[in-house]
Parts: structure tokens; C-alpha cells; sequence
């Protein structure tokens, strides 16, 4: 049985904590930190999936305590803006995502100082993203590929590898390097500065803000698991730190892409810096996870969770060509070390179960208090929308025979979805019913008054739901997978 106050992280002392170590990092250099931040900026959902208690916005809340010394860089892929590459969560492409990103931190005061339009080649699409960029009046710099990277450390380091970038002006003591999505050119662009600045005599810093593995958790432990599990198609695998456990004797955990490339960037910041900055990759990092959390229990069991709900997903991703099956034996493995299957996961049996019962496609919710809900496909509606009807009506106490949206209102937009689009009433048209009927209806305006409370429900579809349904059910705070066949 779930237990909605089941809180397994402490999210107000990781802001004091984290917020302190970015400071002690900063002032263990000469007052000036370049940052690169890994992960989003924004709406952190899987640190708060695996760690009950995170606050998805933790992350913007802490550079909001720090923003009168914040200022940020955002890096973008010329090569990313070119194929129109596509986020996964929101469906949003990279150039689109930056830009909410860069408007969003200027509502809350701080300031994008540029824009670097990584690997650079005068690519169609980026030329007319900087053209963009700059008519709203925003500086942008094009950094292209940096002659003799890996290799040749000398060029690297030189007037004729970072030297050839920009510089780009900065003034505040944190400087945040930050990206729509992997692979942006973050660290380069963090190098280069650094470059620059110690040209200019500044003796600056780099650290990494990764939230991801958590250095000092065990190898295995279901959290860091559950990291391997959401970088499944980029194929990042979690082990220890060997740099590190040379250097203190003390086991940590990193990631393989870290791993690889720290020899690498340790020969390049002793270039730059003249001495070696960090003996190991963990070192490089900034992370306070650990010590914010209070019920290992509860954030193992999240992340067991997460895991499964990856692994279903990655089926019905592997149905419909968005990923190999290689990312689906990964996953699969994982649960397999743990122990754990789709069957710890109730609301998949709940919903199969009814698919069987009532020969039909069913959407199964799971409640705080663990009752599960079910919802059937009709001719007029889909099984989304009547489950969350009915989940509506059991949080509301409205008996079931109640109809809160009225047949006289329900056939005249049935009709339409019918006869023009071939469709049935999906979630997104069965909310603006329900809103239209708020003002003058009592038992919908006491249903709508609940929706809030379907934040964080469990729940289930027989079939691969519409990628519209998806968003609708992802915007309301459930967390939805479905059986991998097409409906």
C-alpha cells in the first residue's frame, strides 16, 4: 500500500547544503566558478520519482537564493538544431527548449549573458537560429570543433584550438553553463573560458553540478540504478571511480562517459591552470545528495519503481521504432539484478485483469491508499478519460450513477470527434468539458476541485496511448505506462 506522506528526502537541507558547497568551491578559487550543470534547470521529475520529498524545481529555487552572483550561458548543437532533435519529456526540439529556458530564468531575475551555438559549421537551420537569438537582442557566439581535441593537448591548449573561440564577457562570481539537453557542448565551452580568463591572469575554477549517480551511495544501490536506467539509450553505465580510489582510498561512483574522458581533461586543466585542479572525476563534481536522505527505504522502493515503469516504457518505445533493443535488454537487466518485475508494479496486473473481464481497453489508477480504479474504452470515450472520471468522482465521494458531463453536452461533441476527426472523446477534450460544466454544476465543480490530487498516481493502459493522452495525463501529475500493443 502507498502512503502519500512517504517523504525519503529532506529538500530544504539540500538547498542549504548545495548552495554552500557551490560557494565553498567558489571561493576555493579566485572568487569565480564556471559551473557546468548537468540534468535540467527545470522540472527535475525523475529526482523527484527516486527521491520522494525532491522538489522538482529544487534546482532554480537554489540559483534564485544565489541570484545576485548567478549569471548563465546556455550551449546548444548546431548539428542538434539541424536534425530538429527532439527532447523526450516534453517533446519540445532543442532550439524551441532553449528558448522557454532562457525566458523563463529572466522571469526570475537571472540573466542569460549568451548563447553558444556549439560545433559550428553554418548550418541552415542554426544560421537562422542566431539570426533569432539576435533579434531579441540576446548575444550569441559560435564555437567550432577545437583543432586537436583529444589528442593533442598542446593545440588544444593554444591560440589555435580554444584560443580560436570567442570569449565570452562575464562579470558574476557563478557562472552557470547550462543546456537544453546532453551532448551541447557544455564542457568545451567551460574549457575555452577557462582558457581565456587565464590568459587574462583570472584564476578561475570549473566544478559539475550533476545530480546523477550519487557519488557517495553504493554501486547498486536502486537510485543509482535507476540513473543507469534513464540514460538506458545513451547507454551510461555506473563504476567506481578508480581515479578516486587511488587517490583517498575511498570508493565512489561515477559514470563511464566521466570515466573515459578525465584523463583527458585532467592533462587540458593542467595546461590551462598549471596544476592539477582534481586528482579524480568525483572530485569535479558538487553533489549533496546523500546527506539529504532520510528513508533509504522509500527512495529504494521509488526507484524500483522507476526502473519498471522505464523498462514498460521501453517497450512500447521499441514498438514504435523510437529505441533499439539493446536499450530493452539493459533495462531488463537491471530489474533482473534487483529483483524486482513488471508484476511489483499492481496497477499493470489491475488493468489486464479488467482487459479480461470486460473485453475492452482499460486504463487501471492506482490511489494514494492503494484502491486501484479502472476506466473502460466506450464507443464515445477513450479508457484515459474514464478513469480519470472515476477517479474524480471516488476522490469527490460523487456516486458513479452521477453524470458530471451531461448527456445533452456529450453527444453534440461525440458527433463532431466522429464525423470529422474519426476519433473518440480523448483526455484533453473531456477536461474542457468537465470545465465548461464547473460553473454551473456542483458535483463537477467538486470534481475539479480534486484534480490536483492525481498528482502522483500510479497508473496503466492495456494499449500504447496516444501521444496526446500521454501529455495530458503526464501534465496532471500521473505517472502512466502502458502494454505494448497498439490500440
Amino acid at each position: 500500500m502507498k502512503n502519500k506522506n512517504n517523504i525519503g528526502f529532506d529538500n530544504k537541507k539540500y538547498i542549504k547544503l548545495q548552495s554552500e558547497a557551490i560557494d565553498e568551491r567558489i571561493k576555493s578559487f579566485d572568487g569565480k566558478l564556471y559551473l557546468e550543470f548537468g540534468g535540467k534547470i527545470f522540472d527535475d521529475l525523475h529526482a523527484s520519482r527516486v527521491l520522494p520529498g525532491f522538489d522538482p524545481g529544487a534546482k532554480i529555487k537554489m540559483l534564485r537564493e544565489l541570484k545576485d552572483r548567478v549569471e548563465v550561458i546556455f550551449c546548444i548543437n548546431a548539428n542538434d538544431i539541424e536534425k530538429k532533435k527532439i527532447r523526450a519529456d516534453n517533446g519540445a526540439s532543442y532550439d524551441i527548449e532553449l528558448m522557454r529556458l532562457v525566458d523563463n530564468l529572466e522571469e526570475m531575475g537571472l540573466p542569460t549573458v549568451a548563447v553558444v551555438i556549439t560545433q559550428y559549421e553554418a548550418q541552415a537551420r542554426a544560421e537562422r537560429f542566431k539570426k533569432q537569438l539576435e533579434r531579441k537582442e540576446m548575444k550569441v557566439y559560435c564555437h567550432t570543433l577545437t583543432k586537436g581535441y583529444p589528442e593533442d593537448v598542446d593545440m588544444i591548449v593554444s591560440e589555435e584550438g580554444y584560443g580560436m573561440q570567442p570569449y565570452i564577457e562575464t562579470t558574476k562570481p557563478l557562472v552557470i553553463v547550462a543546456a537544453p539537453g546532453p551532448s551541447s557542448g557544455k564542457l568545451a565551452t567551460c574549457l575555452a573560458q577557462l582558457y581565456h580568463e587565464y590568459k587574462r591572469g583570472a584564476r578561475v575554477g570549473y566544478a559539475k553540478f550533476e545530480t546523477f549517480p550519487v557519488w557517495n551511495l553504493p554501486l547498486k544501490h536502486p537510485v543509482n540504478m535507476a540513473y543507469e536506467a534513464a540514460t538506458a539509450d545513451l547507454m551510461d553505465v555506473n563504476m567506481v571511480d578508480s581515479f578516486h580510489l587511488e587517490a583517498y582510498g575511498e570508493t565512489a561512483v561515477n559514470y563511464n562517459r566521466d570515466m573515459a574522458v578525465f584523463p583527458v581533461l585532467k592533462n587540458i586543466l593542467k595546461k590551462i591552470t598549471g596544476k592539477d585542479l582534481y586528482k579524480s572525476p568525483t572530485d569535479m563534481g558538487v553533489n549533496r545528495i546523500k546527506d539529504c536522505i532520510i528513508d533509504d527505504e522509500v527512495v529504494s522502493r521509488a526507484s524500483k519503481d522507476e526502473i519498471v515503469r522505464r523498462y514498460l516504457n521501453s517497450l512500447c518505445d521499441y514498438k514504435n521504432g523510437l529505441c533499439d533493443g539493446d536499450t530493452v535488454e539493459r533495462l531488463k537487466l537491471l530489474m533482473s539484478e534487483l529483483s524486482i518485475g513488471v508484476d511489483d508494479r499492481r496497477v499493470v496486473k489491475a488493468a489486464l485483469d479488467a482487459k479480461d473481464l470486460k473485453k475492452t481497453n482499460i486504463v487501471a489508477m492506482e490511489l494514494f491508499d492503494g484502491e486501484i480504479i479502472t476506466g473502460k474504452e466506450t464507443e464515445i470515450m477513450t479508457a484515459a478519460s474514464a478513469a480519470v472520471i472515476n477517479v474524480l468522482k471516488n476522490l469527490s465521494g460523487i456516486e458513479d450513477e452521477v453524470h458530471l458531463i451531461l448527456p445533452a453536452n456529450l453527444g453534440p461533441i461525440s458527433k463532431i470527434k466522429r464525423e470529422i476527426y474519426d476519433e473518440k472523446l480523448d483526455l484533453h477534450d473531456t477536461l474542457i468539458a468537465l470545465a465548461m460544466g464547473e460553473t454551473t454544476n456542483q458535483f463537477v465543480k467538486k470534481a475539479m476541485s480534486n484534480l490536483h490530487r492525481l498528482q502522483g498516481l500510479e497508473a496503466h493502459s492495456t494499449v500504447i496511448l496516444s501521444k496526446g493522452e500521454r501529455a495530458s495525463l503526464k501534465k496532471l501529475g500521473v505517472q502512466v505506462t502502458c502494454t505494448d500493443e497498439f490500440a
